[in-house]
C-alpha cells in the first residue's frame, strides 16, 4: 500500500479542490485504499496519472511528452515521491542502500554493505589501464559498465542483482582516499575527495544528494534507459544507455556548468558582472531553472540548507548566496539542484566533474529501478515520426 500516493499528492496532481478527488471516488473514477496506522486515504498513481491527462483539454501533444504508466516516482509541485514516500524526507531518514531498495520494490530498510565482486571489479579496472590519470569518473564509468557485462554470463537472463552492480561500478572507479565506512556514500566519497569526511555531516550531505538524485521520473536518460529495457536489453546495455544520455549539459551535466561557474567567481561581488556577461552573451545561468519545478526545486533547497549548516564559513559559500540573490533581482528561474550538487562538490575539494559522477552513479538506482519495471511489460518502445508524406 506504501507505493499509493496520498490525497495531498493526487490533488495536487489532478489540480482540483479535495471534495472534487473524493468525488472522483464514489463515481468509481478512482480507487481509494484507506491507511489504518496513519489514518489517510491512499490513491494509486496510475490512476491518477491517467486521470490528469485525460482531463486536460484536447491538443496536439507536445513533442517532447510520451506517457508511460509507472509506478516508481511520481512528481510533487516541487519533490519527487519514490512509490509514493517524499523524496526529501526519504533522504534525513534512510540510507541510500535503504532508499535504493525501496525504489527497486523491496522492503524500505538498511541491508547492511553491498559486496562488490572482486573478479568483475579487477577485469573493469584492467580496461582503465590505458586511460589518462585525470580522466573524467563519468567516462571511466562508460567503460567499467561493459566490461562489468562481459564478467557476466549470465547478464542476458537480466536476473541481475542491482546492488551488487552498484557496487562494483564505484569500487572499480580509482581510489582518492581511505573510504569512511562500507556504505555507497563512504564508497563514493573516497573515490571522488582527496581526503575523508571530516565530520559524519559531510557523507551524510553526499548521502543526501544521491537519494535526492536516485530517480527523477522520465527524464532524459532514465526514458532513453527504458527504450533499451523495452526490447529487452539486458541491465549493463540500460545502465550504459543512461550512462551516455546523463553527461548532457541540459541534464547531469548541469553541474559542471555550476562547478565552472564557481570556479570562476572569487568574490560575492563579482556576481552580477559575471551573471550578466553571460546573459549578454545569451548563454544559460547553470544550476537555475528547472521544465518541472517552476516555483523552485525542492531537492536543491534541501540540500543547500544541508551545505549552509556544515560549512558556513566555506569562502564559495557567499559566491553561491549572492548567485540567488542574483537571480531573484534579475526575476531569473530559481536554482535548482544542480546548484546545490556543484557548490557540494567544490566544498568538498572534489575534482570538476564530480557532480556528474554523483548523479550518475544515483541515478543507477532509477535506471535499474525503471529496467525491471519495463522488463515486465511486453510492448517494446516503437514511436513514429511526423514528416512529409512519400511519393
Amino acid at each position: 500500500m506504501l507505493d499509493w500516493i496520498d490525497s495531498a499528492t493526487a490533488v495536487e496532481r489532478l489540480g482540483v479542490k479535495p471534495a472534487t478527488l473524493y468525488a472522483y471516488v464514489s463515481r468509481g473514477v478512482l480507487r481509494r485504499r484507506y491507511d489504518p496506522e496513519r489514518r489517510r486515504s491512499l490513491f494509486d498513481p496510475v490512476e491518477v496519472e491517467r486521470l490528469a491527462r485525460r482531463g486536460k483539454p484536447r491538443r496536439k501533444p507536445a513533442p517532447t511528452e510520451i506517457a508511460i504508466e509507472s509506478r516508481v516516482t511520481a512528481l510533487g509541485s516541487d519533490r519527487p515521491y519514490y512509490r509514493g514516500l517524499d523524496a526529501l524526507a526519504l533522504a534525513d531518514a534512510h540510507s541510500f542502500e535503504a532508499v535504493a531498495e525501496w525504489l527497486w520494490g523491496r522492503e524500505l530498510r538498511d541491508t547492511g554493505p553491498w559486496r562488490p565482486r572482486p573478479a568483475a571489479v579487477a577485469g573493469a579496472r584492467r580496461v582503465q589501464r590505458g586511460l589518462p590519470a585525470d580522466s573524467a569518473s563519468l567516462d571511466r564509468l562508460q567503460l567499467v559498465v561493459p566490461a562489468l557485462a562481459i564478467a557476466d554470463p549470465r547478464r542476458a537472463d537480466r536476473e541481475i542483482d542491482p546492488a551488487t552492480f552498484v557496487a562494483d561500478m564505484v569500487t572499480a572507479l580509482p581510489q582518492r582516499s581511505k573510504p569512511a565506512d562500507p556504505s555507497m556514500a563512504g564508497l563514493l566519497w573516497s573515490r571522488l575527495a582527496p581526503r575523508p569526511p571530516a565530520a559524519a555531516g559531510e557523507l551524510k550531505a553526499l548521502e543526501t544528494a544521491m537519494i535526492l538524485l536516485a530517480d527523477h521520473e522520465l527524464a532524459a536518460s532514465t526514458f532513453a534507459a527504458r527504450v533499451a529495457a523495452s526490447v529487452r536489453a539486458d541491465p549493463y546495455a540500460v545502465v550504459s544507455t543512461g550512462l551516455g544520455v546523463v553527461g548532457g549539459p541540459m541534464h547531469g551535466g548541469a553541474s559542471l556548468g555550476v562547478e565552472r561557474l564557481l570556479a570562476e567567481i572569487e568574490r560575492p561581488a563579482d556576481v552580477a558582472r559575471v551573471l550578466g556577461d553571460r546573459l549578454l552573451r545569451g548563454e544559460r545561468i547553470p544550476g537555475a531553472g528547472h521544465t518541472v519545478y517552476r516555483g523552485g526545486d525542492g531537492r536543491g533547497a534541501h540540500l543547500l540548507d544541508r551545505l549552509r549548516a556544515l560549512a558556513p564559513d566555506h569562502p564559495k559559500l557567499p559566491v553561491a548566496e549572492a548567485v540567488l540573490t542574483e537571480l531573484r533581482h534579475r526575476r531569473l528561474p530559481a536554482f535548482n539542484i544542480d546548484l546545490a550538487l556543484g557548490l557540494l562538490t567544490t566544498i568538498f575539494d572534489m575534482p570538476e566533474g564530480s557532480g556528474e559522477t554523483i548523479f550518475a552513479v544515483a541515478r543507477t538506482a532509477g535506471w535499474l529501478a525503471h529496467a525491471r519495471e519495463e522488463y515486465a511489460t511486453r510492448t517494446p518502445f516503437r514511436p513514429r515520426a511526423i514528416g512529409p508524406r512519400r511519393g
